[in-house]
């Protein structure tokens, strides 16, 4: 492996300056060729012989998933452990990689976060395994979030196609129309909060995922990746919508300043003063568990488009099973995640809240005619799963995309706090992550 490669490996981080490590050399990007390729009856003689499959993921639904699994293959045991939540495990994993010691055989990894797993080939390339067959199975943002060059290096196991919920109460109080473009979503927050200046249309103190989601919808291409070759670029035709558009929410104060997650975010979704969120469709359980108070209050719409008459979406959120070079028990390792994430998994956990990435349970009236008591009855699916038909699948992520998003307060962050341009704090942003990419040997260009 060539000293620049090896230097590349040894330099990328995750928060808090993480070492991934050179562990594995490997071929080219999204080159299997040095994998042992597994076929169907490898598989299912693991299956009869048995196991233990140490399984890393803080996803909830996985415990009934591993239970059923167990039960339908006795001799396989799954050891289903939380090392934390994203950056957290993200964190063990490095560290159990780089430990050569304690590597599980599984692990949940969000989309934006696999890149650099996969470069530096410290996941299995599930071409080994078969995985691209699986390709029509799921939606095309998950399934392009998955695949770096010619591989594939994990199985999504959800997804998070965006939808606009939205208080009914406090809109038809006040008789604002629900926006259909982000033009519309502006004028709703000035009419809203001129009526209730305790109120407003949404809540934002700057959110790295939620950027990267709105620039996605409007078409907007900042990161372009080819193996160790990457280009960041705030300043397409797409960033200039997102960022038109949203600096007239900062600068007029009509998104407030709570801090997402917090208890004073869930109270203010609760008593109406926050009365929208554009986000993913894995909110709905969030609602109910969090914001109980409201039942019946709130409903879900499309997304407000940046063009009128257009129906782009985007992904908010999402991950995805992986196997961990360094794992063992391989056969019986992708025989899980394939259960759990295109097999009879898919169903339970559907059935305990999770949303999909399969286009067949995407499509399925069943799905589509669920009635969500908390949104009045709405059958709110149909509105997500037309958004996951809509999200383009040419989107990229930085293959040190979890080092960038760790920085985006300290950069864009400041346009909420200080007065600086978001147009500023993406050319700040693009700096800082393209210094930080040059440092860690990718070539990078601005």
């Amino acid at each position: 492996m060539p000293k620049h490669t090896r230097r590349l490996l040894r330099g990328i981080g995750l928060v808090a300056a993480l070492a991934l490590g050179a562990t594995a050399c490997g071929g080219s990007d999204g080159d299997s060729s040095d994998q042992k390729q597994v076929g169907a009856a490898d598989i299912e003689a693991a299956l009869k012989k048995g196991g233990t499959v140490t399984v890393w993921a803080w996803e909830p639904t996985l415990k009934q998933v591993a239970a059923d699994f167990e039960k339908e293959h006795p001799k396989v045991s799954v050891k289903l452990v939380n090392a934390g939540t994203n950056n957290d495990q993200y964190k063990a994993l490095s560290n159990a990689i780089s430990a050569k010691k304690g590597v599980p055989d599984v692990a949940q990894i969000e989309y934006y976060a696999l890149g650099q797993y996969a470069l530096t080939k410290q996941i299995d390339d599930l071409k080994a395994y078969g995985a691209e067959k699986l390709a029509d199975s799921y939606s095309p943002g998950p399934w392009n979030s998955v695949q770096s060059g010619d591989g594939v290096y994990g199985l999504p196991m959800d997804s998070g196609p965006m939808a606009l919920f939205y208080n009914k109460k406090v809109f038809d109080k006040h008789k604002i129309a629900v926006p259909t473009t982000w033009d519309e979503y502006v004028e709703a927050g000035r009419k809203l909060h001129k009526a209730d200046p305790k109120a407003y249309i949404t809540s934002d103190v700057g959110d790295a995922g939620m950027t990267t989601s709105l620039l996605w919808q409007a078409g907007s291409h900042p990161y372009k990746v080819d193996g160790t070759k990457v280009g960041i670029d705030f300043t397409d035709a797409g960033a200039k919508k997102y960022t038109d558009t949203w600096q007239k929410l900062i600068d007029e104060k009509l998104v407030s300043p709570v801090v997402g997650w917090s208890d004073d975010w869930y109270k203010g979704l609760g008593d109406g003063t926050i009365a929208t969120l554009p986000i993913g469709a894995w909110m709905p359980a969030n609602f109910a568990s969090g914001v109980k108070n409201a039942a019946g209050d709130w409903r879900v719409a499309p997304l407000p488009q940046w063009t009128k008459g257009a129906n782009a979406s985007s992904e908010n959120g999402g991950s995805s099973l992986a196997l961990p070079e360094a794992g063992k028990n391989k056969e019986l390792a992708y025989a899980f995640v394939e259960y759990a994430n295109s097999g009879a998994g898919v169903q339970t956990r559907i059935k305990n809240g999770a949303f999909p990435a399969t286009t067949k349970d995407l499509n399925s009236s069943s799905f589509q005619d669920t009635a969500f008591p908390y949104f009045g009855g709405q059958k709110a699916n149909k509105i997500f799963a037309e958004s996951a038909k809509n999200v383009p699948a040419d989107w990229k992520y930085l293959p040190y995309q979890v080092y960038a998003n760790s920085i985006f307060n300290d950069t864009v962050g400041k346009a909420y706090i200080s007065g600086t341009k978001l147009t500023a704090g993406l050319k700040s942003w693009q700096d800082a992550s393209v210094k930080y990419g040059t440092e860690q040997g990718f070539t990078v260009e601005k």
